[in-house]
């Protein structure tokens, strides 16, 4: 799987409530939400973001609340992918649960920058910066999650499986 995509750059500590801020939190409807992503880190992000953009973090992010809402706005939204130096735990797994690549990357973070064209190879772990002309390592996205991901998510996985048994 490689993802292709334009960054945009978050600090440390984006919390769930930066990704997709409470007020919104009366619907489940992926694409109401979407229109109201990372608005609470930057205003203008939904207007200036564009499908198939890719997100460069600092530490931690997804931190604060465990709700499912977070991957799900950055999904619906039309991220490619995430890359930050860390993740929270709980939003590591809400982003396989619903089909969001996620990456960490210590160097990937610190060092591409808002702007760069990115390119990431899910199966090894390669971050090519082809706007600096730089190569970073991110922890490569293990088999099965990689299916996760192919399906569209746990709950579409699943199904799958459940009809292949049938």
């Amino acid at each position: 799987m490689h993802l292709k995509g334009k960054v945009w750059k978050f600090g440390n500590d984006i919390d769930t409530d930066a990704i997709i801020p409470a007020r919104y939190l009366n619907t489940s409807d992926p694409k109401e939400l979407a229109k109201h992503v990372m608005e609470d880190a930057d205003k203008d992000f939904p207007s200036k973001m564009q499908a198939g953009d890719i997100i460069v973090a600092g530490k931690n992010f997804g931190c604060g609340s465990s709700r499912e809402h977070a991957p799900i706005a950055l999904k619906a939204a039309g991220i490619n992918a995430v890359i930050a130096r860390s993740f929270a735990r709980i939003f590591y797994r809400n982003a396989f649960n619903i089909g969001l690549p996620i990456f960490e990357s210590t160097d990937a973070s610190e060092h591409i920058q808002e702007g760069d064209a990115i390119e990431i190879d899910a199966g090894n772990g390669t971050v090519k910066n082809l706007s600096a002309g730089k190569e970073y390592s991110a922890k490569p996205i293990p088999p099965f999650m990689r299916e996760l991901i192919s399906a569209g998510g746990l709950i579409e996985w699943t199904k799958n499986k459940m009809k292949g048994a049938a």
